[in-house]
């Protein structure tokens, strides 16, 4: 299968793009984990992607486009893949189709999952990591042992700026600006499945299986 996990930032697409790949062996492509490493690691593309995100704005398509195209070139992603994070927008809808055509490979699903904006910020903004060994916590979902020290090795945890609940409203916003065209765009091609994304994330996942007829 060729999957795109489509919804707004912390509706819970990288949760269910690592359930999809633990029973069917399809690599998650997070274009976002992708910008973060190299971020983390000082490279070229890291400097200028990372006072975009850190605000709250999108990467420039010509370098998302051009990790998306090397990441899919990669041997583990010959016989399937899940996309988290991309396309964004129609523009970059459309250079995904000329990228998976010149690769031999096409869509067959695009999975949106739905979750309200206030749950949302609250979801993010209460989201915490490790700077050491990038383990995810929340403050009131899944809290550390020790409040504010991560329980594998004690590092102190941090909020990343773009989890914090003003960047996330606008990376909400924007995402209604551009991102939500992506819906009739994929409907219209006979892709699209919505799923309602409140709720537990075994309940969400079994309704996904379900939507692709994997159930």
């Amino acid at each position: 299968m060729n999957l795109i996990l489509f919804g707004p930032p912390f509706v819970g697409k990288g949760t269910q793009a690592k359930n999809l790949y633990a029973e069917f062996k399809l690599p998650q492509i997070s274009t976002g984990d992708i910008l973060r490493k190299a971020v983390r690691e000082g490279s070229e593309m890291g400097k200028l992607a990372g006072p975009l995100m850190a605000a709250g704005s999108y990467v420039p398509d010509e370098i998302v486009i051009g990790i998306v195209e090397e990441r899919l070139r990669e041997p583990d992603a010959a016989n399937g893949f899940v996309l988290d994070g991309f396309p964004r927008t129609i523009a970059q809808a459309e250079a995904l189709e000329r990228m998976l055509a010149k690769l031999g490979k096409k869509l067959d699903a695009v999975v949106s999952l739905k979750v309200p904006h206030e749950k949302l910020i609250e979801r993010g903004s209460g989201r915490r990591s490790c700077p050491a060994c990038g383990s995810v916590y929340h403050v009131y979902q899944n809290p550390p042992k020790r409040a504010g020290y991560c329980d594998k090795d004690g590092t102190g945890l941090v909020q990343r700026d773009d989890d914090k609940a003003d960047v996330i409203e606008k990376r909400l916003k924007k995402y209604d600006a551009e991102t939500a065209a992506l819906e009739p765009f994929y409907a219209q091609k006979g892709l699209l499945r919505t799923i309602d994304g409140v709720g537990s994330p075994e309940g969400v996942y079994a309704d996904i299986k379900k939507a692709l007829g994997k159930a």
